[in-house]
């Protein structure tokens, strides 16, 4: 009888995981185990590239790759994680109920953003967490041309300078340019709490930040939150108001909610806290990885974060650690202690660091190109042959150099 590694989430943490465990199982000449995915697609979608247009375009499909390595896909909603009995209740694609037997479990089902209980959130701002989301925004900015030309109409607010705000404000003019003309008076203002431009990404990095934003037009309103969303713009924390049709929200990210159904700490995120094989502390069959991961990333005291440069070595790490455990045979600790950094800031082109401290080694078109090539190959599948597929799934590989 065959024994089931259920790997939950088609992400890069969940793709990696099927891919690495194939592998290693591959390597020692076991067939007796199954490598299964269930997720309610097959595809990659490609989450780090949705502040851009064409959304629709920025998924990867996954079915050959899987079918081509052996990997088995369930289609469905994972709902129910019983640990106890190894079991995984989850709605198909008929939306029938349907339950899953696991020997090992691998939870990758990722983050989603945690909306706040601001008053009008939920109804009037857009944001570009998911694919249907980043989808539902840029329908509404194409269809801005059709309103009247109100300044409300060519205001964008982005509520949150963190990453995916200053992504998500710096390519915003070039889009609404393309939609609303050339010679459109557009306002793009950033809302956030910090006292200073860029501050949580350091002094360095903040420099290019702060160039870009100028050379856009991109306006801060700095030391203040969004108190309210309505219709027609927002609320200021101070009691400012600013006219918008436009209101995207970036800020607060949580661990998927799976995780609560495993016995075991978590962190102020949600993430569950493993061990360096990145098994669950407290669970035996039960292996975590990408953003529900709270991994250790070195010996210094930094931790794996939400993006996918740390998932895809999660991944490659839990896939490998889960079939290791199987197979009985040494499992690779996860270690990934060089951190890198390559932040879009639209047409002024982009800004590269490396380490924690963010050093500058790269900035606009050399930037530029760089995240060109993150966005548009290094992140994405393998193509689907089997043989450079699972080597490609090896948790040696660094993600980045």
């Amino acid at each position: 009888m065959k024994q089931h590694i259920l790997v939950i989430g088609a992400g890069f943490g969940g793709m990696w995981s099927a891919l690495s465990a194939t592998r290693l199982a591959e390597i020692h000449g076991r067939d007796n185990v199954e490598v299964s995915v269930l997720a309610p697609q097959a595809e990659l979608r490609v989450r780090p590239r949705f502040y851009e247009p064409n959304a629709h375009q920025l998924a990867a499909p996954l079915g050959e790759l899987f079918e081509v390595v052996g990997v088995n896909f369930i289609k469905g909603a994972a709902e129910k994680i019983d640990v106890q009995q190894k079991t995984v209740a989850y709605t198909d694609a008929s939306g029938a109920k349907q339950l899953l037997h696991f020997d090992k479990l691998v939870l990758a089902t990722g983050s989603g953003l945690a909306l706040p209980n601001t008053p009008g959130v939920a109804q009037h701002a857009f944001d570009v967490d998911r694919i249907e989301s980043a989808i539902r925004l840029e329908k509404h900015l194409k269809a801005l041309v059709d309103q009247p030309e109100t300044q409300a109409r060519n205001t964008v607010v982005v509520a949150g300078g963190g990453f995916t705000g200053i992504e998500t404000a710096t390519e915003m003019p070039g889009r609404l340019r393309e939609i609303l003309g050339e010679q459109a008076d557009i306002n793009v203002i950033i809302v956030d709490r910090g006292q200073k431009i860029g501050a949580s990404m350091g002094e360095e990095i903040s420099h290019s930040i702060i160039e870009a934003s100028e050379q856009l037009g991109v306006e801060w309103r700095l030391g203040v939150s969004v108190a309210a969303v309505d219709a027609s713009g927002v609320t200021l924390s101070d009691g400012q108001h600013i006219d918008a049709n436009t209101v995207v929200w970036t800020t607060g990210v949580r661990a998927s909610s799976l995780t609560e159904q495993i016995p075991a700490e978590r962190d102020a995120q949600g993430r569950l806290h493993v061990d360096a094989n990145l098994k669950v502390i407290g669970q035996d069959n039960i292996f975590a990885t990408g953003d529900v991961a709270y991994a250790a990333s070195d010996a210094i005291g930094n931790h794996a974060l939400m993006t996918c440069q740390h998932a895809i070595s999660l991944g490659r790490h839990a896939g490998n650690n889960v079939a290791a455990q199987l197979l009985g045979v040494d499992p690779t600790p996860y270690s990934q202690p060089k951190y890198v950094t390559c932040l879009d800031l639209g047409a002024w082109g982009a800004v590269y660091t490396e380490g924690w401290d963010r050093q500058v080694k790269l900035v606009k078109q050399e930037g530029k190109t760089l995240k060109t090539q993150i966005n548009t190959q290094w992140i994405y599948p393998p193509a689907a042959d089997r043989v450079s597929a699972l080597a490609a799934a090896d948790p040696m590989i660094p993600v980045v150099a």
